[in-house]
């Protein structure tokens, strides 16, 4: 990946959360949070099912965009908003997150 094409504001090398079947490739992007300023500003990815505590890993967000480049067009999200879609390679719907 050149450096230069890269469209986040957050470094390749920063740390995400998603689950191990995203990453496995067993499932999907389903929805992506980015937390507020007031958390840690945090990316998480996150399949359609529910998932359980186990499931949880930590990555770098370029692991993340090498598996699904549509994430690319959620690189200006803001802190405290996030975006889902109905199928892989649906288009990004966008929204604040819910109040806590």
């Amino acid at each position: 990946m050149i450096e230069s094409d890269w469209p986040f504001d957050d470094a390749p090398n920063d740390a995400v959360f998603t689950v191990r079947q995203i990453m496995d490739e067993s499932a999907w992007i389903h929805y992506v949070s980015h937390d507020d300023a007031e958390g840690d500003g945090a990316w998480q990815f996150f399949a359609s099912d529910p998932p359980g505590e186990e499931d949880g890993v930590l990555v770098t967000l370029s692991d993340v965009v090498e598996l699904d480049d549509s994430l690319r067009q959620l690189a200006d999200l803001p802190l405290g908003w996030c975006a889902w879609r109905d199928a892989p390679g649906a288009e990004w719907k966008c929204g604040e997150l819910p109040p806590d």
